[in-house]
């Protein structure tokens, strides 16, 4: 995944890093809790999966509060006020040209979101508290238990030792990622200063005087905050939705992060999203064990399922390390899904290494295209073309389709031409192609094909057109009136149905058919 680019707001002498996702009419600006890192946010799925969702919708504004991971560092002894924060949210809103916003405060983001709407009424648009509170020692930690969670800092910062904490329902991966997030996020001393400053939020007289629209979602058993506290903002907010949400995880992006969004997005823009609607376009790694009955023969029954549970957890840690999130696991199969096609591909050669170590062998499959996530669970036509190349594969070898050899260019990457593969459901036979080795690497081999323009739908040949009149993807979807997600899966699936490698070489085609604006 390409993170949005960092960019700086200047606030006097300190400067508040931010970032912007999404092209949405209605701006959304997320006021973080304790600490953030808006680099080291996205390697979480939960999170990349929450701003993907929120910039879908929206023009998503996301910022690091100073002393916190990207933007200025400050004397961790004196730490900003409530105040000062909320001035350095509206300099961000100054450096993007925001004028109004609504306002997503998560956790400690919810005090600071409600003095900012209070102060700023005329820049703000609604205000959306999620797992927040008035008053951190009523409904967060008392003064005996903040100093508890103060010595935890003090003797095991950056750990993620805090994890169960905040998360109590997320595994090892996340415990390991969390202790990462948190060393990049603050120093021990900063991070106890954070905790001493955010015990004396009381915004409790503020809330009467926020006069704009105003949704609270809290998690039923919330781990770090007392549902009461979220019951008490939208008592005490003029005409507030309360949502009570089932589960005991903290974080925004944690746990149901779907059921989060789809209130988010109803209540700002009236609108609440199909459940069993949601196509995106994923990169499927399928990987298999060859003959796995030969080697289960000679271990036996008891060896042979140590070591598949061994290789199993093995993968699923892999997985997990390049980002990717599971589809599938089957007796001899396991199959997953990655934002993009050079992640999947390097994955799979680090899963085949890992097999090596427990004496298996595999053959893997890549393919990309349109998939449908429902309740988490992934199903489409791409996983099926997946495993049917990843059957093809021999032991060791990892396939690829011609679609992502075509889009996976510029990652050091090398294939060599093995076969075509008729599939039922796609109009020409599909390429397959071995992932290659520098060391091993084998010349391409040429195949005669007569790629025809009859093979893509109208919309595919007015995409091709504006290709060959030399238009990027961007200015394209302007022309268009479409994402530039849906221009890239046109161009995706034009290259697919062409057989060719290079949007030149599709646009190529244009002087050797008949000319596309008459068709």
């Amino acid at each position: 995944m390409t993170l949005p680019e960092t960019r700086y707001a200047t606030n006097g002498e300190v400067r508040i890093a931010y970032q912007v996702v999404g092209h949405g009419p209605i701006d959304l600006v997320f006021v973080p809790g304790f600490i953030s890192n808006l680099e080291v946010q996205w390697e979480d799925p939960g999170f990349a999966r929450l701003m993907t969702r929120l910039g879908s919708f929206a023009r998503l504004i996301m910022f690091d509060k100073r002393g916190t991971g990207l933007s200025d560092r400050v004397d961790a002894h004196h730490l900003p006020s409530l105040e000062t924060r909320i001035d350095d949210l509206r300099a961000v809103m100054d450096a993007v040209g925001s004028g109004r916003a609504a306002l997503l405060g998560a956790s400690e983001g919810g005090p600071m979101s409600v003095l900012f709407a209070a102060t700023h009424p005329k820049r703000t648009r609604a205000l959306v508290l999620y797992g927040s509170y008035a008053h951190f020692h009523s409904w967060v930690l008392g003064r005996d238990g903040l100093e508890d969670f103060v010595r935890g800092i003090e003797q095991a910062w950056g750990t993620g030792a805090s994890a169960p904490k905040f998360a109590p329902d997320q595994d090892a991966r996340f415990k390991a990622w969390w202790g990462r997030y948190e060393r990049l996020s603050a120093s021990p001393t900063a991070a106890v200063a954070l905790a001493r400053m955010n015990a004396a939020i009381d915004v409790r007289s503020v809330l009467p005087a926020i006069r704009v629209p105003t949704l609270v979602i809290h998690r039923t058993d919330d781990a770090r905050v007392k549902i009461a506290g979220g019951r008490y903002l939208a008592e005490k907010i003029k005409d507030a939705r309360f949502v009570e949400m089932p589960g005991r995880d903290h974080p925004i992006w944690t746990g149901d992060v779907d059921g989060v969004v789809d209130e988010i997005e109803e209540f700002l823009t009236g609108v609440r999203p199909p459940p069993d609607q949601m196509r995106v376009l994923a990169t499927i790694l399928v990987v298999r064990l060859v003959a796995p009955e030969r080697l289960a023969a000679k271990l036996g029954d008891r060896l042979w399922s140590e070591r598949i549970d061994a290789f199993r957890e093995a993968a699923k840690q892999i997985v997990a390390r390049h980002h990717g999130l599971p589809v599938g696991e089957g007796a001899a199969e396991i199959s997953a899904r990655f934002a993009g096609p050079a992640r999947a591909v390097h994955c799979a050669a680090a899963i085949r290494e890992a097999a090596r170590g427990l004496d298996l062998q595999l053959g893997a499959g890549v393919h990309a295209g349109e998939i449908e996530i429902h309740d988490e669970q992934a199903t489409g036509f791409a996983i099926h073309v997946a495993e049917r190349i990843a059957a093809r594969a021999a032991a060791d070898e990892i396939l690829v389709s011609g679609v992502v050899s075509d889009l996976i260019g510029g990652f050091a990457l090398h294939f060599a031409e093995r076969a075509s593969e008729a599939i039922e459901g796609m109009r020409a036979p599909l390429r397959l192609l071995a992932v290659m080795t520098e060391q091993h690497l084998e010349p391409r081999a040429q195949t005669a094909r007569k790629p025809s323009l009859e093979a893509l739908t109208a919309r595919e040949r007015e995409v091709l057109t504006l290709v060959a009149d030399g238009l990027s993807n961007a200015a394209i979807a302007e022309r268009l009136h479409l994402s530039d997600h849906t221009v890239k899966r046109h161009v995706a699936n034009m290259l697919l149905k062409l057989e060719l490698p290079t949007r030149a070489a599709a646009a190529a085609l244009i002087g050797r058919e008949k000319p596309l604006r008459g068709l």
